[in-house]
């Protein structure tokens, strides 16, 4: 049957109308159910061995476009909905995004499903089912508020399997049921699955904001992804939620292990898992207990999981090498407790160093260092960042085993992080090189054979600058966000932390507006916007939040600044935000503390849409700035070494630095009457303090050189061809990034599913 055909005869037997009778959302419900049905159809890749993914976190953005393009029904649908007067684009509005993820954890996850699929690899994801995310963000007198962000409606990419597990918690006994998201594979014409495990009767939405009874985990387990752990029970939750995906995780996979005709003691041939960050860590004991529950030795349970599980570290930040207290796993899931035990007391024998133990003097179980001992493979996610790993933050461990350690250079999917949210400068490349690199990334760096062609150049700034007049027109329809489209469009948005330095960036805004009150303009207005998300109990990083949209409102209402400056930050960012974000921005802020971002995957995205990067040399920004050269990327700060080492030696003193007239200045502006007369004292107080007493990422460190990189970064723009070739060289090497090529590299070093 024709697509068109089967289209409406679906419309028809949901709705009794044909599609030209259906209104946004039933049109929505009936592409949704189409692409599912031929999703659904399409066959598992087939191999000897099969990948299992864990991740506490998938954030999948809106699934119909991209499982239009992976099925190539994208440009048909589009024809038949365009015959219809229709826009897709306005049926994809009706989709809720999937609130099963947060920041670059849960997107790189989703991009690997993504290729994996594509290179027809078996490869699923094992996670838990969320129905109300981290949260819906508001912004309610200039400070973040959290509401429930609920996505599941009665038709939704989820497919209920029928399928159940059961999880023996320390008293009670939980039931785990198994939904499935099919993730089509582009050009492959095989899927895998996202396995999603939620409970049986799950609680209603919380009547006010975010709250809710932690110590429900019968029904509030898989309410929230990262519960507020700011008391114990929050912890405890946490503990839960992950023994809970972990236990029914590893019983899926030996399920399905016999299903195929293997053995338990047959895993390590035919099953790798790959543990993504700490949170996943305890598959390692629960597939061991079930083990031998099969009749394994201990002994051959722990040879078979060791070389069954690989660990990947995506970064080396305190909150994701997760230290559990003993005691919280003895209520958990005592079952656990002698496994792991036994875990540790095989490492003391072989490793006396109390550096390398699992379980330390103070009774926490150190996870990341029960992934290292008892996985075959330990990777970081860029070239610096597996160096960090090597020669500090787990060096004792790459003395023990370094021939476990590997980069793994992360990467994006294309197809969404280009052809999707880009399609005229997907055309363009089409144009100039063929459609070959829709396959193969790779294949971008042709266009270096047009980066003296006026023609190419100038289509390039007509598509950044199409661009920007879409996002102004979307901003001040959806969020009353009113921006100049002729500004340049300075964009940083990435989750809400301190190292990832928004308030270096706030500094710089600080001190154009301070110049421009003083009469010194700058050479041309530039529009700053941010997007992030801050962890509910996470207050410094709420007081940065405030601090920035203190900064929108003062510049909103001043007629001599907003001109030349303009502060927007988008409420409730998320994949859909950036697919309308990354495509229209010029400057790129990647300015981590060095040291501290792992890779960053937003770095990509803007580079292969043309944006230049103004970033410190850290995590990709490294391998961005070998691949375009010095010139088409602007860096700055102190290096990662020397941060290392003043960490080392606590000789960071911000006070000294405070003190200097142009950082006094910027910092002290956080209390000026100006901001105070908009904000809230106590939070601007509470940062001003942090800011020159504390610093702990070192902020003022980098800001003298961060303010004179970004002013350079701005003269250049003037330059219109120079900033055209800039974008030009940006796109064409960008393509290393593909992860399909980061999949293909696990693939061969890993996991060998082929």
């Amino acid at each position: 049957m024709e697509l068109k055909e089967r289209f409406w005869q679906l419309t028809q037997e949901r709705f009794g109308r044909a599609p030209d009778q259906c209104d946004d959302g039933q049109l929505y419900e009936g592409l949704l159910l189409l692409t599912q049905q031929m999703a659904q159809s399409l066959p598992a890749p087939d191999s000897g061995r099969k990948l299992y993914y864990f991740s506490a976190e998938f954030l999948m953005g809106k699934l119909l476009s991209n499982n239009l393009l992976a099925l190539g029904l994208y440009d048909p649908v589009k024809k038949i909905l365009s015959d219809l007067g229709r826009d897709l684009g306005i049926i994809e509005s009706m989709e809720p995004e999937p609130s099963l993820g947060n920041g670059g954890l849960g997107r790189l996850a989703a991009c690997f499903l993504d290729s994996i699929a594509a290179l027809g690899l078996p490869g699923d994801g094992v996670g838990l089912n969320y129905h109300y995310g981290l949260f819906r963000q508001k912004f309610v007198h200039n400070k973040q508020a959290e509401e429930p962000d609920p996505w599941i409606q009665p038709d939704s990419w989820l497919i209920a399997t029928g399928r159940t597990f059961s999880v023996p918690f320390g008293g009670f006994d939980l039931t785990a049921v198994l939904y499935d998201i099919v993730v089509p594979g582009a050009g492959s014409g095989c899927a895998n699955r996202l396995h999603l495990f939620d409970v049986e009767r799950p609680a209603p939405q919380p009547w006010v904001g975010i709250s809710f009874d932690k110590e429900d985990i019968a029904h509030r387990l898989t309410s929230f992804l990262y519960p507020d752990d700011s008391d114990e029970a929050g912890r405890r939750l946490r503990v839960y939620q992950q023994y809970f995906m972990v236990s029914a995780g590893a019983q899926l996979i030996l399920t399905e292990l016999e299903e195929r005709g293997f053995s338990p003691r047959q895993l390590s041939d035919h099953v790798v898992i790959q543990i993504n960050d700490t949170h996943p860590s305890m598959v390692i004991p629960e597939l061991i207990r079930l083990l031998t529950d099969r009749g394994l030795s201990m002994d051959e349970a722990i040879d078979q999981v060791s070389r069954t599980c690989a660990y990947t570290n995506h970064t080396i930040l305190a909150e994701a090498l997760e230290k559990w207290p003993l005691s919280f796993l003895q209520d958990v899931a005592p079952q656990l407790v002698p496994i792991i035990q036994e875990l540790d007391r095989r490492v003391r024998e072989d490793h006396p160093d109390p550096r390398v133990a699992i379980l330390d003097s103070q009774g926490l179980v150190h996870m990341a260092h029960m992934d290292i001992h008892y996985g075959f493979s330990v990777n970081g996610v860029a070239a610096l960042h597996t160096q960090i790993l090597k020669e500090s933050e787990l060096k004792p461990f790459y003395d023990l085993y370094p021939q476990k350690f590997n980069n793994k250079t992360n990467g994006i999917t294309f197809r969404r992080w280009l052809e999707a949210c880009n399609p005229s400068l997907a055309g363009l490349i089409d144009q100039c090189i063929g459609g070959g690199w829709r396959k193969d990334p790779r294949q971008l760096e042709d266009l270096l054979n047009f980066g003296d062609d006026p023609a190419v150049l100038e289509r390039l700034l007509a598509i950044k600058q199409h661009n920007k007049n879409q996002l102004c027109r979307l901003l001040w329809a959806e969020q009353s966000i009113a921006l100049d489209p002729q500004s340049i469009f300075d964009i940083q948005i990435k989750r809400l932390h301190e190292y990832k330095r928004q308030q270096m960036n706030a500094l710089y805004i600080i001190r154009k507006y301070l110049d421009i009150k003083a009469g010194r303009l700058p050479q041309r207005p530039v529009s700053v916007l941010f997007g992030a998300k801050a962890a509910p109990a996470y207050t410094m990083a709420k007081h940065i939040i405030h601090l920035i949209l203190c900064l929108q409102q003062l510049i909103e209402r001043d007629p001599q600044v907003r001109p030349w400056l303009r502060v927007a930050m988008v409420e409730n960012y998320n994949v859909t935000w950036a697919e309308r974000l990354i495509p229209a921005c010029d400057i790129s802020e990647q300015i981590s503390l060095a040291s501290k971002e792992a890779s960053g995957t937003g770095n990509m995205k803007f580079m292969a849409n043309g944006a230049v990067t103004l970033g410190t040399m850290d995590g990709a920004n490294v391998e961005i700035a070998q691949l375009v050269g010095p010139e088409n990327i602007y860096t700055f700060g102190v290096q990662s070494g020397q941060v290392i080492q003043m960490y080392d030696e606590g000789s960071y003193r911000p006070l000294d630095l405070y003190h200097r007239p142009s950082i006094e200045e910027l910092v002290d502006f956080l209390v000026s009457p100006e901001l105070l007369s908009i904000g809230d004292p106590a939070c601007l107080s509470a940062l001003w303090n942090d800011m020159k007493c504390k610093d702990w990422f070192m902020a003022l460190l980098d800001t003298e050189d961060y303010i004179a990189a970004r002013d350079q970064c701005v003269g250049d723009y003037g330059d219109r061809q120079g900033w055209a070739k800039k974008m030009l060289v940006n796109i064409a090497r960008s393509g290393y990034f593909s992860s399909d090529r980061t999949i293909q590299e696990y693939n061969q070093d890993i996991w060998r599913l082929k």
